[in-house]
């Protein structure tokens, strides 16, 4: 009986903490309550009222018929593009971090800060030179030119992050692999991938993110409209010459329903890998 005055009093003393927190949410759902409203209007109704929905009776549905018909060619190749990357990137950046972390070879901190260089580099300056190189190994108009580019540019953040978790892992159970005849492969996947989980499980979300979003190198690479990924296509239908907002609107929507379902069923792992790197510094 006591613990609901008790919530209320907490409340009462909390209150300007929590409207400063709805505002920002809301701040922040604004742009998806407007994409959902405007995709089921004509332009005429959106210039007439472009900030309150409309009756039921005079939504377009064909907007999202549309919407459905012009995205999902562009979702496969991003989630083609997406997932091949990210799976590629984490496997090669968890053996690279693995050797910079247990081998202390020659030189090998030479090279290291040679690699952490990379991390100074803006990527649009590699754009020509990548662009001469994909030309020259005939990949220009394929989806494999994006994801080589993914593998290979997810590396240096990566490695970067996962050699300091593998060198926090205790060395004795390194030792007592290799005593026990494991080979660097086996101590890799029976010690470093499972207690490395919620950072590489982090990692693999920004990566995925970045691929997901990526448009620059795909705008450059991709000619055939078949193999657009979501960035590319959604900038073609914004550049026609009349736009129909609804069907904008609606394709901006059916284009971030994956990323909010990622979102959704990864977010506990997500947190996860962020406190757990809090905890190690």
């Amino acid at each position: 009986m006591s613990a609901a005055p008790a919530l209320r009093s907490d409340f009462k003393r909390d209150w300007t903490k929590h409207i400063f927190i709805l505002f920002f949410i809301l701040i922040e759902l604004f742009p998806l309550y407007m994409m959902f409203q405007v995709s089921f209007k004509d332009n005429a109704t959106f210039i007439r009222q472009p900030w309150l929905p409309i009756s039921p009776t005079g939504w377009h549905w064909e907007n999202w018929s549309f919407a459905f018909h012009l995205i999902l060619p562009y979702i496969a190749n991003t989630v083609f593009v997406a997932v091949t990357g990210t799976v590629a990137s984490l496997f090669l950046a968890i053996l690279g971090a693995y050797f910079f972390a247990r081998h202390k070879l020659p030189c090998s901190g030479l090279l290291w800060a040679a690699f952490l260089a990379l991390m100074l580099m803006p990527g649009v300056v590699n754009i020509t030179p990548l662009f001469m190189l994909l030309k020259s190994l005939k990949l220009l108009n394929t989806l494999w030119a994006l994801v080589l580019v993914g593998i290979a540019g997810g590396q240096v953040f990566n490695i970067f992050v996962l050699r300091n978790f593998i060198e926090d892992l205790p060395r004795d159970l390194f030792e007592a692999a290799e005593v026990d005849g494991a080979s660097h492969l086996q101590q890799v996947v029976n010690i470093v991938i499972p207690m490395s989980g919620p950072i590489i499980g982090t990692l693999a979300i920004l990566s995925f993110l970045s691929m997901w979003n990526d448009f620059l190198l795909p705008l450059i690479v991709l000619r055939d409209q078949d193999l657009f990924t979501l960035g590319v296509g959604l900038i073609y239908l914004d550049g026609e010459y009349v736009k129909q907002w609804g069907q904008i609107m609606a394709a901006y929507f059916v284009a971030s329903i994956p990323l909010i379902v990622v979102f959704l069923f990864t977010m506990r792992l997500f947190v996860r890998g962020l406190s757990a790197g809090a905890i190690k510094g």
